[in-house]
Order: C-alpha cells, then sequence, then structure tokens
C-alpha cells in the first residue's frame, strides 16, 4: 500500500484558527479532534506540520520502534535554558550516556531507602493540620514533595536554598502554563515573560550550583542521588560536569516535586468527589495498617490503594502529553512524515478513550483488579511515557504517591469548598488552575 501524503485533519480554511485552539486549550481541542479526523490526524500552520497519534499501537511505533528518528518536541526544546541537556531534553549518545550514569541512583534498592523519609515527612506535615481549617490541598502537595526531593535529592532538610528552588520552578511553571506563548514566542525575545524566567533560572543556578561544589569539596555518599550522580563513572573513567549536574538535578527536582504533588493532588479532589470509593480506600488502610503508619513492606499489600492512584493518573496525568519532532524522513501508520514535523500523543485523550475502559470518565479504581493493565494495549495507559525514554523515576514516583496517601489518608479527609473552580489546566504538567481548596476533617 503506497504512503500517503498527509492524515485527515481540520479544512485549509480552519488550519490558523485550529492551530490556535490547539494551543490554548489542548484538553478540549484534542477529544473534538479524535471524534471528528479519528486516529491519525493532520494539522498544518504555515509550512509546519503536526501529526497527533491517538492509537496505542501507533504511539507504541513512534515512543520504541522508531524512537531514533524523532527528538524531543518544540516546547521542551523551548525550555532547553532551564533544563539545559539533563535527561528530559537530551538527546542521541550524550542522552544514553547520561541515563547510564543516573541510572544506578534509581536502582529500586536505592529507592527504597527512601521510604522512610517519604512517610515521615507526611507525617510531619499533618501534624501542622487542624480540623476544620481551609487549605489549598495542591500547595500543601507542592510543600511536602519539595521536602521530599530536597531531602531525596540533595540529602538535607528542605533549607532556605532548598525552598527557593521549589519557589523558583513554580514561578516557571506558572509562565509555562501559556501553551501558545512556549510554540510562537522563541527565548531570547527579550518579553517580560522571557526576562522574569530568565532571572528565576539564574537564581535557580546560582543555588545548584553551590550545592553541588559544596558536594564535590565533602566528598562523601550522604545516601542521596546527588552524591551518587557525583560520583558516577562512565566506562572510560569520566564523571558528570557541574554544568550536567546541575542539568540532571533540576530535572529531577521538578519529576520528584511538581508531578508527585500533581498526581496527589488529583487524587484527593477525586476522592471527595467518590465518598463511596474513599470509604473502601479507608476500610483497605484500617485492615493492613491498624492505625500504624505505612512502610515499603505494605506496598503490596495495598492494592486497592495502588489502584486509586492508578486510576487518578489515567484521568488526570501529570504529564498530559508528549511531543517528538522528526529528525529524518519517516512514515507512520502509512502516512508520510518529513524531517522536522511534529508528532504529538496524548495521555489525557489515550487514557479516556472508551475504545480501552468501559465508562472511561468515571473515577473506577476497581477497573484494575484482575490485571486489566495485561488486557489492554501497551499504550492505552502509559503516564510515564514509554519506550527507552521512559520516565526514570516511575518507581519513585509510584511509591511516593502510595505511602504519602496511605499515610495523609489514615488521618484526614478533605471536603473541597463549594463553589470553587477545579480546573485542569495543560502547562508543562496538568496542574489545578485555581489550587484545590478544601476543608480539612480529622478521622475519628
Amino acid at each position: 500500500m503506497p504512503k500517503q501524503e498527509f492524515p485527515p485533519g481540520p479544512p485549509s480554511s480552519r488550519w490558523r484558527s485550529s492551530f490556535f485552539q490547539y494551543t490554548r486549550d489542548p484538553l478540549t481541542f484534542l477529544p473534538q479532534a479524535i471524534r471528528t479526523y479519528g486516529d491519525v490526524i493532520g494539522l498544518r500552520f504555515f509550512r509546519f506540520r503536526i501529526y497527533f497519534l491517538n492509537h496505542p499501537d501507533v504511539i507504541e511505533e513512534l515512543l520504541v520502534a522508531q524512537a531514533r528518528k524523532f527528538g524531543k518536541g518544540r516546547v521542551l526544546k523551548a525550555n532547553q535554558r532551564l533544563f539545559g541537556k539533563g535527561l528530559l531534553t537530551s538527546e542521541g549518545d550524550f542522552w544514553l550516556r547520561q541515563r547510564r550514569l543516573a541510572q544506578p541512583a534509581f536502582h529500586r534498592a536505592r529507592i527504597a531507602s527512601y521510604a522512610e523519609a517519604m512517610v515521615q515527612y507526611a507525617q510531619k506535615l499533618t501534624g501542622t493540620w487542624m480540623h476544620g481549617e481551609e487549605r489549598d490541598v495542591h500547595a500543601e502537595m507542592m510543600g511536602l514533595t519539595l521536602q521530599i526531593v530536597g531531602k531525596t535529592l540533595f540529602g538535607a532538610e528542605v533549607s532556605r536554598e532548598v525552598q527557593e528552588v521549589g519557589h523558583s520552578l513554580q514561578a516557571l511553571m506558572e509562565l509555562n502554563s501559556d501553551f501558545r506563548r512556549l510554540m510562537l514566542v522563541p527565548a531570547w525575545l527579550p518579553t517580560l515573560t522571557n526576562i522574569r524566567a530568565e532571572l528565576a533560572i539564574r537564581r535557580l543556578d546560582r543555588i545548584i550550583y553551590k550545592i553541588i561544589r559544596e558536594g564535590r569539596t565533602s566528598g562523601e555518599d550522604r545516601g542521596d542521588l546527588l552524591s551518587l550522580l557525583l560520583r558516577a563513572q562512565d566506562d572510560d573513567g569520566s564523571h558528570m560536569s557541574d554544568a550536567q549536574l546541575r542539568d540532571e538535578a533540576l530535572t529531577i527536582f521538578l519529576a520528584g516535586h511538581e508531578t508527585t504533588a500533581v498526581a496527589l493532588s488529583w487524587t484527593w479532589w477525586l476522592l471527595d468527589q467518590h465518598p463511596e470509593i474513599e470509604a473502601k480506600l479507608h476500610a483497605e488502610l484500617n485492615l493492613i495498617l491498624r492505625g500504624r503508619t505505612p512502610t515499603l513492606d505494605d506496598l503490596p499489600s495495598l492494592r486497592y490503594t495502588e489502584h486509586v492512584i492508578t486510576e487518578s493518573m489515567r484521568l488526570y496525568p501529570p504529564a498530559w502529553g508528549m511531543a517528538r519532532m522528526a529528525l529524518e524522513d519517516t512514515e507512520l501508520a502509512g502516512y508520510r512524515v518529513r524531517k522536522g514535523s511534529g508528532v504529538t500523543v496524548s495521555q489525557w485523550a489515550v487514557h479516556r478513550d472508551p475504545r480501552w475502559y468501559e465508562a472511561p470518565l468515571e473515577f473506577r479504581p476497581e477497573r484494575w483488579e484482575g490485571d486489566l493493565a495485561k488486557r489492554i494495549p501497551r499504550f492505552a495507559y502509559f503516564p510515564f511515557g514509554g519506550g527507552p525514554r521512559q520516565c526514570i523515576g516511575n518507581a519513585f514516583a509510584l511509591m511516593e504517591t502510595t505511602l504519602v496517601l496511605a499515610t495523609i489518608a489514615q488521618q484526614f479527609r478533605f471536603r473541597i469548598v463549594p463553589h470553587h473552580p477545579v480546573v485542569p489546566i495543560a502547562s508543562i504538567t496538568l496542574r489545578p488552575r485555581y489550587g484545590i481548596r478544601a476543608v480539612m476533617e480529622k478521622r475519628g
């Protein structure tokens, strides 16, 4: 069968308006486009071509079989000043070397040692809450994961410097919430937003390089990820430079802070909307833990707790979409893909496809019982991406979210403030635009 030139999509008279609809609100645009045009959609914006892939088999072809033919997309490239050549943005042989050097830091035995710290920080946080008070759950989760990543990455209690890293990254994520600006406004253009972003990045650089210098001077292994990265050695005996360490530290900081907080925030909101599921979660925690704090050894027994997290990340995946750019002419799903074209896949859209999930818009943790993950296509559920570039910290994130959920849910439930708007926004992560205001209820 001959290759087709371009997949179906909005007619030429609507290309420009469709592109702006996509960049303004991709969470609405993508499901509508899929219903209209199917599993492979083409969109032009002047000479730039974008292919939207919506079938798990084609997504697997992109992320696994043809992974080497595609590089990172424009949004991540626009953030290269922030992430440098970290695992999130680097390409080719350099990425492979960095991945090989960083892999031991995420060995199961190494990340298992952080379980106790995760629980301790969650307990410390609940100790500051009072029954009946109102808080922003998303802000609370951001603060908690900041402390946890500060300990696991830098091996210390969250100091003023680490808090400043968190605040600077928070500001940068807010600046990145304008998806259209990221696509269309070059980072070098001296706009007010770009200047604010540059100043925030310079603050981050001063702090991170200071911590790296202190780590090199001490030379000790404090049991944290940065210590391991400092000591990592390639086959030729070389180590990471300070610039490489800086890039990886910021990448890990974002992945271990922002995405985990987002996953937990949406989970608390969903539990409030579904009291019968919250009650079943509490029943499991009561049965397995009997009032004690969870440990790493409890994770295999906390099956329903794990299903709650899995289902939450299906409906509200912290990484809502992924973009790639063709490095050479190739073919996907029978269509020609020219070098320089953009290719996009969306966890938000695929995770809500009725072909793979019954009642896909409903929050049903029970659906994961009976090995659903083995019965659906491999890329019908991919919150951590897939292929050789799958998130290196996926086991870390799952352990953290499950332990934190189990620790806090034993003590508190959250009741979302009536009429408070809870709206997802497609930034680099899927954040709640206005936070999640809730009243804290102490469990009896």
